[in-house]
């Protein structure tokens, strides 16, 4: 067995082995990306849930207001958006994904690391339906609010 087939057989396995942990039904290999995204999402909505009933929300922001980067740059067809937060935030990805919807933005690339802090570098490109233009500046602002937003609800 060559070194390429064992690499292609370790995939395989390791993906079987999430499709097993997150009960996906699914047989290629995005699919059971996609659920395993879902499956995450999930737990990280119990976990917030729990945290509201146990009282032990991570940030308090009422004291502390959250360090925060957040950087936008324009592109020739898009922006390209840093956020950096030095905390772990659950569910501010979702957040700031809304954000970029109602911008019109659409999503072309993105790497998140949320294990302790939250890192977004993304490239957000304007679809189609959105016929009024918006700079880097509206992009920041709203980007800004939508951590306020979350930063308040947790």
């Amino acid at each position: 067995m060559s070194s390429r087939d064992r690499k292609k057989a370790s995939v395989y396995q390791k993906l079987q082995r999430l499709r097993s942990v997150v009960n996906s039904t699914a047989v290629n290999k995005t699919s059971i990306i996609v659920d395993a995204s879902r499956y995450i999402e999930e737990l990280k909505e119990k976990v917030e849930v729990l945290d509201q009933e146990t009282g032990t929300s991570g940030i308090s922001t009422s004291q502390n207001p959250l360090p925060m980067q957040v950087a936008v740059e324009a592109l020739e067809k898009g922006f390209l958006i840093n956020v950096f937060l030095e905390k772990n935030c659950p569910g501010l990805l979702v957040s700031i994904l809304k954000i970029f919807e109602e911008l019109g933005l659409d999503v072309l690339d993105a790497r998140v690391s949320c294990q302790e802090n939250f890192q977004l570098e993304a490239i957000g490109g304007e679809n189609q339906s959105n016929a009024e233009g918006i700079d880097a500046q509206m992009v920041k602002q709203a980007v800004m609010q939508a951590i306020s937003k979350w930063s308040e609800n947790i």
